[in-house]
């Protein structure tokens, strides 16, 4: 049908636009096996925006990735946090979560041990692990 056509086709331009944002617009034809594992996963980002989602959930996006990968994506999460994007993060970049965070929790346990804006859980931690923690992963 006319609108089934015409919604296939918003969907080839917003997959598109958003391809083009993230600098792959030349790879919407590829095959995964032929993508970079920083390409993977900002196309994995990129096909959850598709859906307009109001929150997103990342847990350890950068932990499968080559160091130089690394950076890719943190700049989209970055990005996606500067447009005001809601996210929910797991990760153990903690000078990522200290520029980009508006509230940090430390999770020991299975339990939140320490939740505070990143000025005060960095500079003034209350939780005796979260100290111990932050001192191996701080220099």
């Amino acid at each position: 049908s006319a609108v089934k056509k015409q919604i296939k086709q918003e969907a080839r331009e917003n997959a598109l636009k958003l391809l083009r944002r993230i600098g792959l617009e030349d790879k919407a034809n590829a095959y995964p096996s032929t993508l970079s594992g920083g390409q993977k996963q900002r196309i994995a980002i990129i096909r959850a925006l598709a859906m307009n989602p109001k929150v997103m959930l990342f847990d350890e996006p950068t932990s499968a990735l080559d160091p130089e990968m690394v950076g890719e994506v943190l700049d989209l999460i970055k990005e996606l946090a500067d447009e005001g994007m809601t996210m929910v993060i797991v990760t153990h970049e903690m000078g990522f979560a200290r520029e980009v965070g508006t509230r940090i929790l430390f999770v020991d346990g299975g339990k939140i041990q320490e939740s505070a804006p990143p000025k005060e859980f960095f500079d003034h931690p209350k939780n005796a692990r979260l100290q111990e923690f932050l001192s191996k992963v701080i220099s």
